[in-house]
């Protein structure tokens, strides 16, 4: 093989339609890297992984992306510590979206250098000789073997695979995920920040597109919840399980309804604190819905152009809420009893959610009190909503031994 032929080909002399499906394959690699190793296992330990799946997936990422797994756990701890405030580390709610969409990687760079979130938030993390002396020491010195890996195997046209793989994370997960997975997209879920599912499905960014789900339960080694969400990581880790090589810790909130359960007693009060986030899922899809639906029919046009307003915001995560949207939210409450109603005992139930911390008595007696009153409402949603919280319980344990 002369030395131009050897330029144009490299040692493999793939096809140019092998070379694209290089290139799908060794970026998918690294975002499966990303969403399973740094994000799942190493930044919330959703999932443990073997030794040997660890070091294969430090190693990769050194080579296609020179990020340390210190420095990325630490940066996305205090995401999720600090998110949409000012010392989060990149939040379009604060820094605007084409800052976090273009200039993500220059905002992750800088925060890497923060020795105190290093050190607040990066527990855990590997410290042992090769992170010491290579990976940390040396992150971009797996970059530039890369370089010359791709243009021994792929010739020149390696070095356009060298650059979709530069230019993989930086565009879907600093730009893509922590930007418009903040700023567009629908939400399962009203946790206490902007995120947002993108897509309900998602190949390029490895079910990282699901980032409202993960926001509400980030502890969850699955980021899907609705039977159209596809995250292909949670595909991975189960076949890592399969072979031995990842053990799943959490996939978010287990309880379980019993329908014969009457009794609003400490077990019901666990689980539905557990499982709060959809517990006011529900309220919205099976109380609020109905209520506004009910309201809208017998309005006026104009009467009815408020509603249709109000209802898109009425349980909103307040953070979410424009002026325009509470000034519709106030409208309609003055309008009608049952939104007025409605809308109160949902505050109610944010409120009970707040005093998790505190005693679990004074929980029991707020929830006891609110599904009296939801009950003594006349309104039949409340009234079957408030027989569906009594059922909730906490799941048996399995005997020992």
């Amino acid at each position: 093989m002369g030395i131009l032929d050897w330029l144009r080909g490299g040692i493999l002399d793939l096809s140019v339609w092998q070379l694209v499906l290089v290139a799908l394959v060794v970026t998918h690699i690294t975002i499966v890297s990303v969403t399973v190793y740094l994000h799942r296992h190493s930044a919330h330990r959703a999932l443990e992984l073997h030794p040997v799946l660890k070091h294969f997936f430090r190693a990769w990422l050194w080579l296609t992306t020179g990020m340390g797994t210190l420095e990325w756990t630490a940066i996305h701890r205090k995401h999720h510590v600090k998110c949409e405030t000012e010392e989060d580390p990149h939040s379009p709610v604060q820094q605007g979206i084409g800052e976090i969409m273009w200039c993500g990687v220059e905002a992750y760079r800088k925060e890497s250098k923060n020795q105190e979130t290093l050190k607040k938030y990066g527990r855990g993390c590997p410290d042992d000789w090769l992170e010491r002396h290579l990976y940390s020491r040396f992150p971009m010195a797996g970059i530039v073997s890369l370089l010359f890996i791709n243009v021994a195997l792929f010739g020149v046209l390696g070095l356009t695979i060298w650059a979709v793989q530069m230019l993989w994370i930086p565009l879907f997960a600093a730009g893509v995920i922590n930007g418009i997975g903040h700023w567009w997209g629908y939400r399962n879920f009203e946790c206490p920040d902007a995120a947002r599912n993108i897509l309900p499905w998602g190949i390029l960014i490895g079910g990282e597109e699901l980032h409202n789900n993960h926001h509400t339960y980030p502890n969850s080694a699955k980021l899907s919840v609705k039977a159209f969400e596809f995250d292909i990581g949670w595909f991975w880790i189960r076949l890592f399980a399969a072979f031995g090589m990842a053990k799943v810790m959490s996939t978010g909130p287990v309880v379980e309804r019993i329908e014969s359960k009457k009794t609003l007693d400490k077990e019901a009060a666990w689980a539905l604190l557990n499982d709060r986030f959809n517990v006011m899922a529900r309220y919205s899809r099976e109380v609020v819905a109905p209520v506004m639906e009910q309201e809208y029919r017998k309005a006026d046009a104009a009467r009815r152009k408020m509603i249709k307003k109000a209802r898109k915001v009425l349980c909103r995560e307040a953070i979410l809420v424009t002026q325009d949207g509470r000034n519709h939210i106030t409208a309609a409450v003055q309008s009608s009893e049952n939104i007025a109603l409605i809308h109160r005992l949902h505050e109610e139930l944010l409120d009970i959610w707040a005093k998790r911390g505190g005693n679990m008595d004074e929980v029991i007696q707020a929830l006891t009190l609110w599904c009296k009153e939801a009950e003594a409402s006349g309104v039949e949603t409340l009234l079957d909503f408030s027989e569906t919280l009594k059922s909730y319980a906490m799941p048996a344990r399995p005997a020992l031994g």
